[in-house]
């Protein structure tokens, strides 16, 4: 089958391609095929926050997410050991938590009522790029394409097909769901609040535990989590369900009383490469936010500068793809993701105690600037294109 652009993957960085292309270039609509290898709605571990960035992005896009089950928090805590820094936003939530299964099975019909075709089930087989296109091989049969965006995720059949000797930056995430506080936990104060404590860090784990609030078809449950970039991982560290447990035991839950699920994140470096002739990455495919592993806005946002790329290749009929790392960089999206990292090497390489101590319950207006400066509000700058 021939199509001009084929997108590998139906998560929010190849579904956000193919909205913005057909935002773009509407007349590229039925020259567009995703495949998706598993069918909607389908099991995705995430523990799913969108942040402000991330539904500016879908707003821009003429969607509203609040039609996907969601619950909203008020505050966040960034914190080092039960203490530190409180976030709120003014006239609005401060993080809003919806479910990946049921997330992307709603953005999937937005594609689809925009025009664009969605074959799920499909799983790629190989991938071999040529100076006259792209041949995807299948087990529903092969596909030839002008373009190929590699949207499959941290270790896809994309990036394995055309970087197959790629180092890899590779975070480990445990994820547990738990029933909501109740009133023999005495923490209902809780809630309605985002929590992120650093606690694990002068352990060697460079990362964070977590603890929100979520759903489950419309049940109120706790999601709790724990993050580790590795950047560390050359010293010596407890197992990493251990600062899980004592964080749950510390607030009234069992850990072992819960499934624990855990899957790899590939995280953003300017070293990552990002495209070949005919064939670009986006999303996880290229790298996610090291600092805490935030993978949603930042996919949507890899979609928008891809779709600039394609549409300026296409207009130009020429396919190297020299200048979509330029344009990544150059983009909010890719200024975020370099301040991330940097960031990312001080707060988790500093792994004293008393530094940590220090970063999140001493310097907080230092933090605060830091992260409205660098780090958040970047979709601003790449929607005014």
């Amino acid at each position: 089958m021939e199509k001009d652009i084929l997108i590998i993957g139906g998560g929010p960085s190849g579904l956000s391609t193919a909205l913005h292309l057909v935002k773009l270039a509407p007349h590229l609509t039925d020259r567009i095929l995703i495949l998706e290898k598993e069918k909607y709605p389908r099991l995705k571990l995430c523990a799913g926050g969108l942040v402000l960035d991330a539904e500016n992005i879908l707003q821009a896009l003429g969607l509203d997410a609040s039609e996907v089950p969601h619950v909203d928090s008020e505050t966040i805590h960034f914190d080092f050991a039960a203490k530190g820094l409180k976030i709120r936003v003014p006239k609005r939530h401060a993080i809003r938590v919806i479910r990946r299964d049921e997330f992307d099975h709603w953005l999937a019909k937005k594609t689809e009522e925009r025009g664009v075709e969605i074959r799920q089930g499909v799983t790629v087989k190989k991938i071999t790029p040529s100076e006259q296109g792209v041949l995807v091989e299948t087990d529903q049969g092969n596909f030839n394409a002008a373009i190929v965006v590699g949207a499959d995720g941290s270790n896809g059949m994309t990036r394995r097909s055309i970087f197959p000797k790629d180092p890899v930056y590779t975070a480990r995430v445990l994820e547990v769901i738990s029933p909501a506080y109740s009133p023999a936990h005495g923490n209902q104060e809780r809630e309605h609040t985002a929590y992120f404590d650093f606690f694990p860090v002068p352990e060697n784990i460079a990362g964070y535990v977590w603890d929100f609030p979520t759903q489950v078809h419309g049940i109120p449950m706790r999601c709790w989590g724990v993050y580790d970039t590795n950047l560390l991982a050359d010293q010596k560290r407890p197992a990493l369900k251990d600062p899980l447990a004592k964080e749950m035991k510390r607030l009234g839950f069992d850990l072992n009383a819960h499934e624990i699920k855990g899957h790899p994140i590939r995280w953003y470096s300017p070293q990552n490469k990002a495209a070949i002739p005919r064939v670009l990455l986006v999303g996880d495919a290229v790298g996610a936010d090291v600092i805490f592993g935030e993978g949603i806005s930042i996919a949507l946002g890899y979609g928008n500068i891809a779709a600039r790329e394609i549409v300026e290749s296409l207009r130009r009929g020429e396919f190297s793809f020299r200048g979509y790392k330029r344009r990544l960089v150059r983009s909010g999206l890719g200024q975020t993701l370099f301040a991330r990292w940097l960031v990312a090497q001080i707060i988790y390489t500093l792994k004293w105690r008393w530094f940590q101590f220090l970063l999140w319950r001493i310097l907080q207006p230092v933090v605060i600037f830091v992260a409205w400066t660098f780090i958040l509000n970047w979709s601003k700058k790449d929607l005014q294109h």
